[in-house]
């Protein structure tokens, strides 16, 4: 019986690595979860429900509630307020510590799984087959969900895109639960003058040699 293969995504807001890691769920016929739908999810979730996104108890009790099936279909959870508010929740241990258990069940698959978002390689699947941490210049990146967000109607200068990557790189990265950080055994892959085509080709050949490595 062939090993599972479990590939570990991670990297900053609007590296590419959500494209990348379905492209690459696509291609070894993978199932793919998107974490960070979940932490927008329980953001969206805190603030209907009329509480702060600084609410530990709010965000954990939104958390436990949380089912990742259709949240791709959500389009409140492409938004800027819900990037935010992300940010915010993913700051509570009680958050990450409800949303553990339910990642990993995602990448235990008995033919494995593909999983992105900011502590896939050093939380969620440490064991994972591949590794791969994404990022990209903050300006490329504002750049990047600054037009998506204005191709779809939202009005938001680039300044304050930028400052908005530029301020949620700080507390991913400086956060107490589960910092953002390549795991010790990731390859980077900067996306930042590769154009979708180019940056998954680079990603299929590390899953390829990590693979081989085994």
């Amino acid at each position: 019986m062939s090993r599972p293969l479990i590939i570990a995504v991670d990297g900053p807001a609007a590296s590419g690595k959500g494209t990348i890691a379905a492209r690459l769920a696509a291609h070894y016929g993978l199932p793919h979860l998107d974490t960070g739908l979940l932490y927008r999810a329980v953001g969206i979730k805190v603030l209907g429900d009329g509480h702060s996104v600084d609410d530990a108890e709010a965000a954990e009790a939104a958390a436990r509630s949380m089912i990742p099936a259709g949240l791709d279909q959500d389009a409140r959870l492409t938004t800027g307020e819900a990037g935010e508010a992300a940010s915010r929740v993913a700051g509570h241990p009680g958050v990450r510590a409800a949303l553990l258990e339910l990642q990993q069940d995602f990448a235990s698959q008995p033919g494995g799984a593909v999983l992105d978002g900011r502590d896939i390689g050093t939380v969620i699947a440490p064991d994972a087959t591949a590794k791969l941490f994404i990022t990209a210049s903050a300006e490329v990146r504002a750049r990047r969900r600054w037009r998506q967000l204005t191709a779809r109607g939202d009005v938001i200068a680039f300044e304050d895109m930028l400052a908005d990557i530029l301020r949620r790189d700080e507390r991913d990265a400086g956060r107490g639960a589960a910092p953002m950080i390549p795991a010790a055994d990731a390859v980077l892959l900067d996306t930042t003058d590769l154009d979708i085509e180019a940056a998954f080709d680079a990603a299929r050949r590390i899953v390829e040699a990590a693979r081989a490595s085994r």
